[in-house]
């Protein structure tokens, strides 16, 4: 069996996901933001093994979530599920003086990649929005261009999939995958979404403990355990390292291979 963290599991994709895999017997430690949202995974996961709190739209708490987490893992397989979507109609600041789409949805993830010990298994949540997504290392902030959300949150989507090929390339010893979830009837996917929970989950549980050969693969994006070509951008190393290197810049945490 395994151990496994997955993050922004307190409802949604994320709850589903920690609830199949603790129900095959895996130990998993679940996340919420603040207290009230680890309550609810705990509710809603009880057979988790437990729980590690904190905002991943502050570098502060990221940073405290890795350390969490640290005390708990090693893990085997880490799940970057945790996400925020595209409907505000301007661009909201954190306190890091961020731009949250990305903070949260990107450079979080890149965090607790870079400070968590390497696990063997590494699966970031995507979008199909990915595909619109385009790269804009120049402006991550949003501060040269007016803003929209929802090209923010393709643009976001598009850098996780950077973000998993980019340390497929660097780490051999680490599976890191990409996943779209498909659009899932949740409380960020609405409810006029085409598809129910465990269509969401299936593809992250398969990696996460799979040994199908299929499912042993590195540097791959997947919908529905089925390998698809993800954004063009997506693999141009060149890219990659430049979105690596930003990512350190803002955080003050450094990649190591």
């Amino acid at each position: 069996m395994a151990k496994i963290l997955i993050t922004g599991s307190s409802d949604g994709i994320g709850r589903h996901t920690a609830a199949t895999l603790a129900a095959q017997g895996h130990e998993v430690v679940l996340h919420g933001r603040n207290e009230r949202r680890a309550a609810d995974a705990r509710d809603g996961v009880p057979a988790a093994a437990g729980v590690v709190v904190g905002d991943l739209a502050s570098l502060e708490q990221t940073r405290d979530v890795a350390r969490q987490a640290s005390e708990l893992g090693p893990f085997d397989v880490v799940v970057h599920n945790a996400g925020i979507g595209g409907g505000q109609a301007a661009p909201v600041r954190t306190a890091d003086g961020l731009e949250r789409i990305f903070q949260v949805n990107t450079l979080a993830p890149y965090v607790l990649t870079a400070l968590l010990p390497a696990p063997a298994r590494l699966i970031y949540l995507t979008s199909g929005l990915e595909s619109a997504g385009r790269v804009r290392l120049g402006d991550l902030q949003w501060q040269d261009r007016d803003w929209d959300g929802m090209q923010a949150y393709s643009d976001s989507k598009l850098y996780d999939v950077m973000l998993a090929f980019a340390v497929a390339r660097r780490r051999p010893g680490t599976l890191s995958n990409a996943v779209d979830p498909g659009w899932i009837r949740t409380r960020m996917g609405g409810p006029g979404a085409t598809d129910d929970l465990p269509e969401g989950a299936e593809t992250q549980v398969w990696l996460a403990t799979s040994d199908e050969p299929a499912a042993t693969v590195t540097g791959r994006y997947f919908k529905r355990r089925r390998e698809l070509r993800a954004n063009p951008q997506a693999y141009d190393e060149s890219l990659q390292e430049e979105l690596l290197a930003s990512c350190a810049e803002l955080s003050g945490v450094k990649l190591t291979s």
